[in-house]
Formats: C-alpha cells, structure tokens, sequence
C-alpha cells in the first residue's frame, strides 16, 4: 500500500492545483457543451488556492486530508469518463500524466480509518467532525453528505456496524436539513438499518426499516425485513414473559449486601486495571491519573546548571518537573526558532519512513502503524547538530559519542499509537540499551499530538522550544518498564519533534551502577 505522508500531501495538493488549470483550459474550448464540468473547476480552484497558500496548515485539519484522497481516487475518476465523451486531447492527457501520483483505493480507505481512529481517540462524534468544528483549526472544512456515506461504507466493508452507523445516520442528518446531494436516502437507510440490526438493537432496526419502505414501497428487502424483525421481536418478548418468574426467584436470593458489596467493586476499578489501549486513549484526551496535593508539591521549577557544569554557568538552563515516579522533566527555551528551522531544513530531503524495533528480534523494521517520517542528522552535516549534541550533554552530563544521531520527525493526523520501552534493543550496536531518551518539541500543536505513559498514567505536552528527558534504564542497569510510552495521534496541525536516544556504553563513570536493581 502506498502511505501518502505531509510531504507527499502537500505534492497532491499542487497536482490538483495543476489539474484544475488544465481542466480550466479545457472549459474554455468546450464552455457551451460543457458547463457541468466549468462548475466542478472552479469550486477546486477556490479550494486549491486556498490550499497552497499554507499547505501544512491546509493539511493539519484531517478532514481535509480525507477529502484529498477522496477527490483524487474517486472523484476525479467520475470526471475523465464524462470527458471522454467529447475529449480534446490537453486536458485528458495532462490528466493521464498526473494520474501514476494519484492515492489508491487503499489509500483513500486508509485516510478514512485514520480519520475514524482519530473519532475514537478523541471521542468526538460525527456531527463536530463533519462540520469542522475541531479545536484550534485555522482551515475548517465541511463534509458533505456523500464524504459521511463513504466513511461508513469502509466501516460497513470491514464489518465495523458501530461506525456504520454513526456515518450513515450523518448522512441522513444531512439530508433530512435539506442538504443537497445526489445520494439517495433509501440507500443510506438500508445501511443504517441493517448496522443497527447487526448491534442487537432490532426495534430501532424495524423502524428505520420502516422509513425506507414509506420511501420505496418496492425496495426489493424492505417488506421481508420488515417481517423478520417483527417475528423477532414477537420471538424476544415470548423469551422474556417466560423468563420473568425466574429473574425474580434470583434477585431474592440476591441479599442486599451482596448488591452493596457488587456496586462498591464496581465502582473501584483501578486505573491500573483498565486495559491499555483504553488507558492510552484516556490520556490522550488529558484524562489521566491526576496527581495528589502531596505528590504535586513535590514538582518544581528552576533554574539547572547541573552541578556548576562550566557550560551552563552564566547561563543555566530552565527546567521544570513534569512528573515525579518516573522522573521527567522539561527544559524550556532549550533550542530556538532558528536552531529549528534549520533543523527542518536539513532533515526535509532526507525524511523516510519511521522504523521501530522488533520486541523479539530487536531489528529495526519498519510497521505498519507507524505513519511518520523520520531522517537522521550528524554533526558533520552542520556544525550547529554538534553544538546541539554539546548542549544536551551539558545538561545531562551524559556521554553523547555512544548516542544515537538526532533523529528528526514529522508526525501527521491519524498516527496510530506505538508504545515504546528501549530494553535489550540494538544489542548489535555493542553500545548497550538506550539508557535515557531527550525529545525537543520543535512545533506547537492545535490538538492532541501528546506524549504519553500508559503504566503511569502520564502525559506531557507538546511545546515548542522546550524539550523533556527521562531515563529508560535505572542505575542498576535494570529496565523501568514505568517508561514505555507512546505518541498520541494530531487532531489537528502537524508536529514535528527530534529525539536523542543515549546507550549505556560510556555512562559508567557519568552514572555509576545503583546496589539494588531499582534505583
């Protein structure tokens, strides 16, 4: 499958800026025979131009994203076959040449999943999705009755019945307001009904039902469907006569403590206790274990020069504690707007796709989930990654000629979670595991892109300037499995971050080894 990324994004956006002009040109030979194509252009040319003022911001809201993929695969297609009809050759051919960048249908299902997970993460229904109104957008971007019909057909093809029906009832919200569409409602209801049926929930099933068949009186399942629900329904409701006198005999039997003691259990689920997937969603939407008074009178700021280091002395550095077990902090106004930026510049030629490590094998490989880019920077290829790499080792007087080069990384909307720990990985490197990890947050970010830790329940934000620290190992050498964390998806905008990740080889005199494995 090919992943279309930020970079690449913006490439379509200016393909479709080029194909507009060329369908324009055409317009202009055809006008009288042609006006339904005339109007088609100029919507994109309103859209396109608005879109390569600010592609990044363009793309950072993810509806947009969608929609991309969905005019390029789908749309755009539906356009050549009614010029084929009366072709003069410019525009066909231009369209031809274009046509070898076009995403795929997987491509298209893959932005609408990404814009589903994204749903889900963020809990945010479909109504705030489908008009835009999510936080911090600078491009809002409407979905039209046809775009929710298509996000619940992908959900629908992969048996998902719960996103199904949240997109199809969209739709039908929107046509039933007036909007206007080609779709056809019937279409949407038979969807609708058959996901709601499909949840268990056949009463609202047989009313929807209903309505497609007050619609069309001859839709070839509507009477059929009508009377399996009923008999169903009648089916359920003898079960439940039936099951009655028995419920009552168990609720007697049932003492009132029992029902206390049940509901107190209930009530008490641990957040160590929820699973990790809900966890990690949890904290992406801030809603983490909060601290006690105790605990957050024990998290300062200052200023470090990390025991009169030499560099840092008339100019120490300010850091502030994020969370106290494991210990994190962040350094602000760490690196500037111009170290940045030439940051960026060195890595955009160079960005690749991300890899992960292999927890079995420990080679890097690269995955599927992993939708970001990265690239690698030394300080050979610019005196100011050197003056970076001094920088980070003054403040955590650690041995930077056994770290790994700065990795630089552009994640998008959608990303899906990776929980890392750095424990027996890159033992071919002979430099030992990663014993801490430095992460500078190179851009500010509209909504969500959070760094997250599932077995704490820890969350730091992104900060433009700043930079976060922790260590991966303990004194000992042992694992702190407490930092396995992983990266919230981008609700909205685009984040940018580059990383320093230290091995032990080279520490052993920086931070000698504790006496017990967990200090």
């Amino acid at each position: 499958m090919c992943l279309f990324l930020s970079g690449q994004m913006t490439d379509l956006l200016y393909t479709e800026k080029d194909l507009v002009t060329s369908l324009k040109d055409y317009i202009r030979a055809e006008e009288s025979k042609l006006e339904q194509i005339k109007r088609w252009a100029e919507k994109l040319d309103s859209l396109t131009v608005t879109a390569t003022q600010d592609p990044e911001g363009f793309l950072g809201h993810p509806v947009n994203a969608f929609k991309l993929m969905k005019r390029l695969n789908t749309e755009w297609g539906d356009l050549e076959s009614l010029v084929l009809r009366d072709t003069t050759g410019g525009f066909i051919s231009n369209l031809t040449i274009q046509r070898q960048h076009f995403p795929t249908d997987e491509d298209q299902t893959g932005a609408a999943k990404a814009l589903i997970r994204l749903q889900d993460t963020y809990r945010l229904d479909a109504n705030t999705i489908s008009t835009g109104n999510l936080p911090g957008v600078k491009y809002k971007s409407h979905m039209t009755a046809e775009d929710c019909f298509e996000l619940g057909k992908i959900a629908y093809s992969d048996a998902d019945y719960y996103h199904t029906e949240l997109w199809m009832a969209q739709a039908l919200k929107q046509l039933d307001e007036g909007e206007e569409s080609t779709l056809d409602k019937v279409t949407v209801i038979d969807y609708l009904s058959y996901a709601i049926y499909q949840q268990g929930e056949m009463e609202r099933a047989m009313e929807y039902t209903k309505r497609l068949i007050e619609l069309d009186p001859e839709h070839p399942r509507g009477k059929s469907n009508l009377k399996y629900f009923e008999f169903q329904l009648e089916k359920q409701k003898k079960a439940a006569e039936e099951e009655a006198p028995k419920q009552k005999e168990r609720e007697k039997r049932e003492t009132a403590e029992k029902k206390k003691k049940k509901k107190q259990k209930k009530s008490k689920k641990a957040f160590s206790l929820i699973p990790e997937r809900e966890k990690y969603e949890m904290l992406c939407r801030g809603e983490g274990i909060k601290m006690t008074p105790r605990r957050q009178s024990r998290l300062f700021c200052r200023y470090y020069d990390n025991n009169r280091n030499p560099s840092l002395l008339l100019a120490p550095v300010k850091q502030q504690d994020e969370w106290d077990r494991p210990y994190i902090v962040r350094y602000l106004d760490i690196i500037s707007d111009a170290e940045i930026e030439r940051v960026k510049q060195l890595a955009k030629p160079r960005l690749r796709r991300a890899t992960i490590s292999n927890p079995i094998t420990g080679v890097l490989e690269t995955a599927s989930y992993r939708i970001s880019k990265s690239a690698w920077l030394t300080e050979y290829d610019d005196p100011m990654i050197e003056k970076i790499n001094d920088r980070i080792e003054g403040v955590t007087g650690l041995e930077m000629d056994t770290a790994e080069e700065l990795q630089v990384k552009k994640l998008f909307q959608n990303q899906q979670k990776s929980v890392h720990d750095h424990q027996n990985a890159f033992k071919e490197l002979g430099t030992g595991n990663r014993i801490a990890t430095w992460l500078f947050y190179m851009s500010d970010v509209s909504a969500g892109g959070a760094t997250v830790f599932p077995d704490v329940g820890a969350a730091v934000w992104p900060q433009k300037g700043t930079a976060v620290f922790w260590y991966n190992l303990f004194a000992s050498g042992e694992g702190d499995y407490s930092t396995r964390h992983a990266a919230c998806p981008v609700l909205v905008g685009n984040k940018w971050v580059s990383n320093k990740w230290i091995h032990e080889r080279g520490q052993e005199w920086r931070r000698p080894c504790g006496l017990s494995e967990s200090e």
